[in-house]
């Protein structure tokens, strides 16, 4: 800006900024002083205004068992029925606002927030999971069903079969039959699949260990465990 200060008087503004490549409109702007800031005044208090007398006793009927559950509208349609008028809805919801209840006035069912469980394997055996899945067969709508059980730490698969159908006996079965492979002690394994898990023992399902601590998961369902 003191450069084309400098050569304006000899060639004009317009001339000096276009030589110095500056825009016109930016040295106007540069020259102008800035304009005073605007005070804000103050909202003068309507001669209508409430009271604070007459705003504490709409709020009192705002918080009334009979209206809390209720919005404004609906406040001044009831009082209005009885033939009492207290303060528009505006003004209500006014008096709510400034008091920080302008939210969902009803009450509203509040769900803890539960921490996600998770099952943890810290050694091999501790904690498997099988799946089931099938197989194209080599005739047209033939199809064969792949039972695998693996060891989630060692990722190893510890057990599996192949069979013609889907049936919790197999399964039943090839689970008995790992655990005895694996020397599983009673009451150290937990086997889990994609699915909602029960207590082993329960009907159909299997129960390698007598004291039923082993859990087994019915297979197709998503997990809630």
């Amino acid at each position: 800006m003191a450069a084309v200060d400098a050569v304006a008087p000899g060639l004009g503004a317009t001339q000096a900024c276009r030589a110095l490549g500056i825009s016109r409109a930016t040295l106007y702007r540069r020259r102008r002083p800035p304009a005073p800031a605007a005070s804000s005044l103050p909202r003068p208090q309507p001669p209508r205004a409430l009271s604070d007398a007459e705003r504490q006793a709409v709020r009192a009927v705002l918080h009334a068992p009979r209206f809390v559950d209720l919005a404004p509208a609906e406040v001044v349609a009831t009082l209005l029925d009885e033939g009492i008028y207290l303060a528009s809805e505006r003004t209500m919801y006014r008096i709510l606002a400034d008091a920080g209840q302008t939210g969902e006035r009803r009450n509203q069912l509040t769900h803890p927030r539960h921490a996600r469980p998770e099952l943890l394997a810290t050694q091999p055996n501790e904690l498997w999971s099988w799946d089931i899945t099938k197989l194209l067969g080599p005739a047209t709508w033939t199809y064969y069903y792949l039972y695998v059980i693996l060891d989630v730490f060692s990722r190893y698969v510890v057990g599996w079969t192949v069979a013609h159908a889907e049936q919790a006996a197999l399964a039943e079965r090839l689970l008995a039959e790992t655990t005895a492979k694996q020397q599983i002690l009673p009451g150290t394994l937990t086997v889990h699949a994609d699915s909602e898990y029960v207590e082993a023992g329960a009907p159909g399902l299997p129960d390698p260990h007598s004291d039923g601590r082993a859990r087994m998961l019915v297979p197709g369902r998503s997990q809630v465990s």
